[in-house]
């Protein structure tokens, strides 16, 4: 597997010089991305797009694929801190639990199923790597904290629900943004998907709809 086969990033980027590297490193392969498409990725043209030789690349990244690796990696961790975040909001929100679910849908939705076009190619490699224990795990935890939040929400017709109804529900969704992405679907960031895609949360966390 695609993850198994790549090394890990060789030198961790603490120290803000190399943070400012690694972001560097980032930065160009987005713009060959963008300028001149996937084919053109090596890591030589990367370090000279970076302005670095390609020693001082291979000193953080032993390969094309750990850059890669290392940029999805780095937009999920984002991605779910935000999620974090919006879930901390509407825990003590007095907001209509259905708009709420409405809006976590839409933020998935667009951190996990609408990209740029110079990061397309990213989010298809990142959802074909959503096997990894890491995505696992993001998911897993996800579920729970949504499940923890609903809890001390304590909305009449959002009782906590079922292990299996959180599975289907946060599963299903992410599954449905999997799916749009791998097959380059029309419906992704429609009113239409969203609208599905709502229903199908609604249909399994709500009594009362």
């Amino acid at each position: 597997m695609e993850e198994q086969q790549t090394e890990r990033v060789r030198k961790k980027p603490k120290q803000a010089r190399s943070r400012s590297t690694v972001f560097t490193i980032f930065e160009a392969t987005a713009q060959i991305l963008d300028q001149e498409g996937e084919k053109a990725l090596t890591t030589n043209r990367v370090a000279e797009r970076a302005g670095f030789s390609i020693g001082t690349l291979y000193q953080y990244f032993p390969n094309m694929d750990a850059i890669l690796l290392a940029m999805i990696a780095s937009e999920r961790q984002r991605m779910m801190a935000h999620l974090e975040q919006f879930v901390v909001d509407t825990e003590s929100s007095d907001t209509d639990p259905l708009l709420l679910i409405r809006l976590f849908v839409r933020a998935l939705v667009d951190g996990f199923g609408v990209a740029p076009r110079i990061f397309r190619p990213l989010l298809k490699r990142g959802w074909r790597l959503d096997h990894s224990p890491e995505v696992i795990a993001s998911a897993q935890a996800l579920a729970a904290r949504i499940k923890l939040a609903i809890v001390r929400r304590n909305h009449p017709a959002f009782p906590p629900p079922s292990d299996a109804a959180m599975f289907v529900a946060t599963r299903g969704v992410l599954g449905a943004i999997r799916a749009a992405v791998h097959e380059d679907s029309a419906l992704i960031g429609t009113p239409e998907f969203e609208d599905a895609l709502v229903r199908l949360a609604v249909g399994q966390l709500a009594t009362t709809a």
